[in-house]
């Protein structure tokens, strides 16, 4: 969980925390959880767990069971489908809106986040693989401050994240090996935006979109 900041309520960190680990993919699809299980777990009350719930499954990021448990949404090849598309269409367009702002000081931050990656990826753990490939397409994308393109990728990512972790573990050489986000590195240094769109459609089809090109979506959704 993350640490709370100051002036934050309880209600904002708990939201916060659970929102950040279903996007990482810290619950897995079709597991259910309790609300007594999540306040023990996060040392509070039901009483925020409870509205953060409410608030995650008006995101579609949970499914309601009754009025204690919830889940992740299990994936199904047609939804991922119209996932895929809308994390490619919109992050692309977010990447080249936000090009002609990304300072020295943002990029260096992008390429240590990818070293994070790439370290991660080195000793197999997925849940920061899942978690700072994200941290580095939002640390690209709010480099366009109030960005209105930025929350609705947040939704995107809060139904794909918990997906991500699966097929990663499922299948973790399923990708071609290239880092993209290199080439997204070396494209915002540049200030080439065809080049970068490419690297942001490249690396959202290698990460996740390939596998329902190759047949192992089933697979991972099952």
């Amino acid at each position: 969980m993350p640490a709370r900041s100051a002036g934050e309520t309880i209600h904002q960190w708990v939201f916060r925390g659970l929102r950040r680990a279903i996007m990482s993919g810290a619950f897995p699809p079709g597991q259910a959880v309790t609300i007594r299980g999540l306040a023990e777990a996060m040392e509070v009350s039901a009483m925020p767990v409870r509205e953060a719930l409410r608030r995650l499954v008006a995101e579609r990021a949970l499914t309601l069971l009754d009025n204690r448990r919830v889940r992740v949404p299990q994936m199904t090849p047609e939804r991922f489908e119209e996932l895929y598309a809308a994390r490619t269409a919109l992050e692309v367009e977010a990447a080249s809106r936000a090009l002609p702002l990304v300072d020295a000081a943002r990029l260096e931050k992008l390429r240590a986040i990818d070293q994070t990656i790439n370290a991660a990826i080195l000793s197999g753990d997925s849940e920061t693989v899942v978690a700072q490939n994200f941290l580095f397409h939002l640390t690209l994308y709010s480099a366009r401050r109030d960005s209105v393109l930025v929350p609705l990728i947040e939704s995107v990512w809060l139904q794909t994240g918990p997906f991500m972790r699966a097929a990663l573990e499922a299948f973790p050489t399923a990708a071609d090996g290239y880092d993209y986000h290199l080439a997204a590195l070396d494209a915002i240094a540049a200030g080439d935006e065809a080049a970068l769109r490419q690297a942001i459609a490249h690396d959202i089809r290698t990460g996740i979109g390939h596998l329902a090109l190759s047949g192992k979506l089933i697979a991972v959704a099952a």
